[in-house]
Formats: C-alpha cells, sequence, structure tokens
C-alpha cells in the first residue's frame, strides 16, 4: 500500500513555508519587482535576472529556463529528490509532523528521530564549550592554533572537545534524564563487554560534528590529541538512524550553493583540508565521511553540479582512491578531473605553504580524469614494453568501459595510439577482443572487476515528452483563466474544452474547473500537485507569474471562447456533413452552420461543401 500524505497536511506544510523565504534561502536575497521577486535562476547560467517568484500565487518561473512550480516543485527540482523528499524537507524546516497512513510506527520513529536530533545538538554545545573554555580543552586548542585554525573556523565548524575521561558523556546524559539505552541508539556511549553500565564513545578527541544538508548535527568525527595513544587517530560515529556514512559529505551543508555557483565540486578526503579550503575561500568543498565514494554520494553531489574535482592526498593511497573514484562517480553522469597536489603536501598544508592562489591554479589546471589515468599507468608501467602496453590498454579499457561515453571511448583510442605510436585501428581491434572477453565472462566475476554497479537507477525520470505547440490564443486564454478563478467570475463556466486543441491546456483547465467545482480550490494558488510532468508545471508558473496588466479580462476570455469555438467547428463541421452517418435533418442543420461561419469570415466553402449546398 502506497504512503498517503493528506490534503490538510500539504496544504499546512505549504502555508508554513512561504515560497520566497524558502527559495531565498537557496538563491540568496532577492529584488523586488512589482507583484514579482526576481533573482538569477538558480537552474541555469544567466547574467540578468529572468527567475520570478510570485509570492500571492505561491509560484516560480523563469522566462529563460521555463522551470516553473510551488515551492514543492523547487525544493524537489533544486535537490533533485522527490516530492516525498522534499515534503519531508519542508516538513522539517516547519517542524511539522508527517505521519503516513499505512504506517503506524512512524509516529514512533519520528520522536526517535527528534530525540537524536536533540541530543546530538545538545552535546556539540557541550564540547564547543569545552572547547573555549575549560582546562580540559586545552590541548585541542593548542592543536588547532598549531595547525593555524582561527576563531572564526571553529564558530563556523562548531568545533569542539571531548573530555579525556570514561564517564563524562554518560554522567551528562543522566543529568538530562535521557535513558541509556537512548544514549547507546545515538552511537555516543558504548555498553560494556563485561559487567553492566557503558562508557564514552569519545574521549580525549578533537570533535567534528557532523551535519546533514539542513545543518542538523547527525554524528561526530573525532580526532585523537596525543600523538602517543595506542587507539585510532579518527573515531566516527556508528551508523545511527539518523546517520548512513556512505550518505553524507562532510560540509556539503556549507558548500551547497558555492558548487552550484561554481558549476563543480572539490572532493578532499579530511576534515581539516575541507575547513582549510572553506576559510581560504575555496568553498565547493566536501568529504566523504570516512569511507570511501559510494553511489549515494555520486547521486548527492549530482543534484548540484555536474563535474566533481578530486582532491586527494598525494600518496600512493589516495591517488589509487581517485583512480577507483570513477567506478561510482562515471555511472552517476558526473565529469571528472583530478588535483595532484605536490608531494608531500594535503591540500591544507599546501594552501598554509602556497596561498589560495596557488591552490586555485591547480585546480584550475587539474587534467581530466583519463589525462591523470594514462599518466599514472605510464609512471607505474614500462609503456616501452609489451607487458607494460597491454596492462595499460586494458586498465584504459576497463575504466572506458565503465564511463559507457563512445565519444570518450574514441578519443582516447586515439590517444593511446599516438603514444605507443600505432594506428587508432589498431587500439580500436584490441579494445574490440577485450570488449569480447568481458562479454563472456560472468556477470559477477565482471562486477567484481568493476567493483561498482554498471547502472544507476534515477527515481525521479520520466519519458521524454513529446514537444507540443501552443497557440497564442490557448496560452493567453490560460492565463486570463487563472486570472479570473482568483475573482470566481461566472464567465469560466462557458468554457467547453472541446474547442480547445492543446492537450495540456485542456488538464490544465479541466483539473482546475473540477477542483472549483467540488470547492477543494479557491482559485487563488494553483494546484501543481495535481500534474505529473515538468512541461504542464512550468505552463501554469508561466501563467499565474507573468506580470502584464489584463484590461477587461472577461470580454478578453470570452473573446477567445468565441474564436475557439469557431476554428473548432470549421475543423469538425465538414467532418460531420460528409459522413454517411449522418441523419439528413442533421446535415442540413451543420451545413447551414458551416456557411454560416464562412459568410462571416468572407470566405468560400471547398467544392463539395458548395455542392452539397
Amino acid at each position: 500500500m502506497a504512503a498517503i500524505i493528506s490534503e490538510d497536511t500539504k496544504e499546512q506544510i505549504r502555508a508554513a513555508s512561504p515560497i520566497v523565504e524558502v527559495i531565498g534561502a537557496y538563491v540568496g536575497p532577492m529584488k523586488k519587482a512589482g507583484a514579482n521577486f526576481v533573482a538569477l535562476c538558480p537552474f541555469h547560467r544567466e547574467k540578468s535576472p529572468s527567475f520570478n517568484v510570485n509570492p500571492a500565487r505561491e509560484s516560480y518561473y523563469c522566462f529563460g529556463c521555463h522551470a516553473g512550480g510551488d515551492v514543492f516543485n523547487f525544493v524537489q527540482q533544486y535537490e533533485n529528490i522527490t516530492f516525498i523528499e522534499a515534503l519531508r524537507r519542508l516538513a522539517e524546516r516547519a517542524h511539522i509532523p508527517l505521519e503516513f497512513s499505512d504506517d503506524p510506527e512512524a509516529g514512533k520513529r519520528r520522536h526517535l528521530k527528534e530525540t537524536l536530533f536533540e541530543i546530538h545538538e545538545q552535546i556539540a554545545r557541550r564540547w564547543q564549550g569545552v572547547l573555549r573554555n575549560e582546562a580540559g580543552g586545552a590541548n585541542a586548542r593548542d592543536y588547532l592554533a598549531q595547525r593555524g585554525v582561527p576563531d572564526e573556523a571553529i564558530e563556523r565548524f562548531r568545533l569542539g572537545c571531548a573530555p579525556d575521561e570514561w564517564e563524562d558523556t554518560v554522567n551528562w546524559a543522566r543529568g538530562r534524564d535521557y535513558p541509556i539505552d537512548l544514549m547507546v541508539s545515538s552511537g555516543l556511549v558504548i555498553e560494556r563487554d563485561q559487567g553492566d553500565g557503558c562508557y564514552d564513545r569519545f574521549r580525549g578527541r578533537l570533535m567534528f560534528p557532523i551535519m546533514d544538508e539542513q545543518g542538523r548535527v547527525i554524528a561526530f568525527s573525532g580526532r585523537i590529541l596525543d600523538p602517543e595513544a595506542k587507539t585510532a587517530k579518527y573515531v566516527n560515529s556508528p551508523e545511527t538512524p539518523l546517520f548512513t556514512k556512505g550518505r553524507v559529505m562532510y560540509g556539503l551543508d556549507k558548500a551547497r550553493r558555492p558548487i552550484a555557483d561554481a558549476g563543480f565540486s572539490i572532493v578532499c578526503e579530511g576534515q581539516l583540508d575541507l575547513i582549510r579550503c572553506h576559510i581560504a575561500g575555496v568553498e565547493n568543498v566536501v568529504a566523504p565521511q570516512g569511507t570511501a565514494l559510494t553511489p549515494d554520494h555520486a547521486r548527492i553531489l549530482k543534484r548540484y553540479a555536474n563535474e566533481v574535482v578530486l582532491c586527494f592526498d598525494s600518496d600512493n593511497a589516495g591517488q589509487q582512491a581517485a583512480v577507483k573514484a570513477i567506478e561510482v562517480l562515471a555511472p552517476a553522469g558526473l565529469s571528472v578531473r583530478v588535483v595532484q597536489v605536490p608531494q608531500p603536501h594535503d591540500p591544507d598544508s599546501f594552501i598554509r605553504e602556497f596561498g589560495t592562489e596557488r591552490f586555485q591554479s591547480i585546480i584550475g589546471e587539474a587534467p581530466e580524469y583519463f589525462a591523470f589515468l594514462l599518466q599514472r599507468l605510464n609512471s607505474t608501467n614500462d609503456p616501452t614494453s609489451d607487458r607494460g602496453r597491454r596492462a595499460i590498454l586494458e586498465e584504459m579499457h576497463a575504466r572506458l568501459g565503465i564511463a559507457g561515453d563512445a565519444v570518450l571511448r574514441d578519443t582516447w583510442v586515439r590517444k593511446l595510439s599516438a603514444q605507443f605510436g600505432v594506428s587508432a585501428q589498431a587500439v580500436s581491434t584490441e579494445f574490440s577482443k577485450l570488449d569480447r572477453q568481458r562479454r563472456q565472462q560472468p556477470r559477477a566475476e565482471r562486477n567484481e572487476r568493476n567493483r561498482g554497479p554498471e547502472t544507476f537507477p534515477d527515481e525521479e525520470s520520466e519519458p521524454n515528452e513529446p514537444e507540443e505547440t501552443i497557440s497564442k490564443q490557448e496560452d493567453w486564454l490560460l492565463k486570463l483563466f487563472f486570472q479570473l478563478a482568483a475573482t470566481d467570475d461566472g464567465c469560466l463556466d462557458e468554457t467547453n474544452l472541446e474547442w480547445l486543441e492543446s492537450p495540456t491546456i485542456q488538464h490544465i483547465i479541466s483539473t482546475h474547473m473540477e477542483a472549483r467545482s467540488s470547492g477543494s480550490w479557491d482559485g487563488k494558488t494553483p494546484m501543481f500537485d495535481r500534474f505529473e510532468h515538468a512541461s504542464e508545471k512550468s505552463l501554469i508558473a508561466k501563467s499565474v507569474t507573468e506580470q502584464r496588466p489584463i484590461p477587461k479580462m472577461a470580454e478578453q476570455y470570452r473573446q477567445i471562447l468565441d474564436s475557439l469555438r469557431d476554428g473548432y467547428l470549421y475543423r469538425t463541421l465538414p467532418i460531420r456533413i460528409k459522413h454517411p452517418a449522418t441523419a439528413e435533418e442533421d446535415r442540413a442543420k451543420y451545413l447551414a452552420q458551416y456557411l454560416e461561419l464562412k459568410k462571416r469570415a468572407g470566405k468560400k466553402p471547398d467544392r463539395e461543401i458548395r455542392d452539397r449546398s
């Protein structure tokens, strides 16, 4: 059974999500222009603003790229998420419970998550206080000073320090009446293997709060401060109801807008690398949270830009991670470049030594993935030997296969032929042999070699819609329809949908007319959620957003209806007149109507009709 959200709940969320306020949080301040607000469109590049938001109709429309809809559609399109996910985000923003009618346990799960959010927020503040003011935070303060992390960055990224005690968090939770089993679920404390009780997961560590895309604390990463300690350098929160490490990018809550503005994201390895980039003014940077890049990471990055620049450490492990990243990034439709930070540096040390400008320069000069890959293969194999050439050829073939781009493959066939001093046909022939060998392998073996899924289904994909030509008359009729609906004008009842040629306009008007008749639509805010296709939502948004004074609206509406009626009769009367099943009495009536239409239009009827008359 599909999850159902009531119309009342949707309207409650809509009412609590003013479209100007919500969109402004994504695109920044908008300029007032008449009844609208305007800004540069977040969905395509432009120099002058064509993106309009109409608060009265709770809609947006871009006259450049034709994106349009309501507040739900905006979040869905901007974040590249499903409608239900957009609804959930706006509900969470407005603190409105979102429960599904087919899930009696939803309330319990929601309460658990809300309590875990509360716990994570409060413990983050606790650890911030330790870092700022307490003696137990002295080592962390010294470490940050040594690394040149300014106070501004400490506050912006909410860094903290977990005291070097076994039960500080356990006692903190007791003092606030949080049940110990809830603290175990949060991942902040661990049950003892022997005996009763629990102890703190994070002790004596510099704490990095991990945020979700909405800026809420959902987990932590802790760095050890004692270099002599016999323990892991970093400890991360385990997976919890709030946190799945393969679906979270550190810093994304702060990097979303900069990524969209820059047109690409930079992916680095560590939190301090990321913080250094941000405070240096390079803010389109994120980091995977204690794991290799995953398909979910790729889909998240794809929401904001089509290109990823990998900026991993210069050691062998970092470079090998860059090589493997194509396996999840390319199937998601992302272009990839790879920065090679000169050894022995990482992004943090490189920026501190050489400055932001040099770092931005190496980002700009970063080679495309396959240029980087070939360079690395040439350094790890002897390209002058038969064995080395074979290894290079096989690895390039495998990675190009993952990318799945015929043009890219042909380009690198030519480049490999130039490097080896052979014809492109020879390289292409070898690639074809490798294709056949791969097809003959069992699927499990192929997947083991590629270490990545071959496809990434798009949750929101919809079939290509054929473009529909809509007449200027019907386009204008739709604008008038929405204007008149808000005034409850009786002329709308004269609309005969058969007179319209556009199926899209017919569907939009009939849907709203039916809702208006049943009392479920007040004629003001269009019902975007009743329509599946983006083209319909765009057309509605354009109709209600465009600013132009319209005199004598009802008169214009009736005139267009008259014209559309005549056009409909011109198209259909000859068919009725000529149809052999038409009764003679009806035929005479249709003929008289047709001749009158022709007479008014000053046109002669076609010969067959004249003969009948």
